[in-house]
């Protein structure tokens, strides 16, 4: 590998999904403002709305939950437009 390319600061990174609690180990390079104890070891947190673990092409789940609702309140709003044509 070429020298001096690669970032300096590529450590492990806690990503936890909001929705559904779930956490998993990565290593990145990005920013976070939190950090995490896991195992007596601390690690900077990342905090996600929705990772394969709630996401519903991976769960399977027909329904997207979102901690904002606005799926529901787009298709209260709009999914009902399209039915009545022919």
């Amino acid at each position: 590998m070429k020298k001096g390319i690669h970032p300096e600061n590529y450590r492990p990174v806690v990503f936890k999904d909001m929705s559904n609690d779930e956490i998993f180990i990565s290593r990145s390079t990005i920013n976070a403002k939190d950090t995490i104890e896991i195992d007596g070891v601390t690690y900077p947190l990342v905090k996600l709305e929705i990772t394969s673990a709630s996401h519903p092409f991976y769960t399977g789940k027909q329904k997207l939950v979102d901690t904002a609702g606005r799926v529901d309140k787009f298709m209260s709003r709009y999914g009902s437009r399209g039915q009545n044509k022919k």
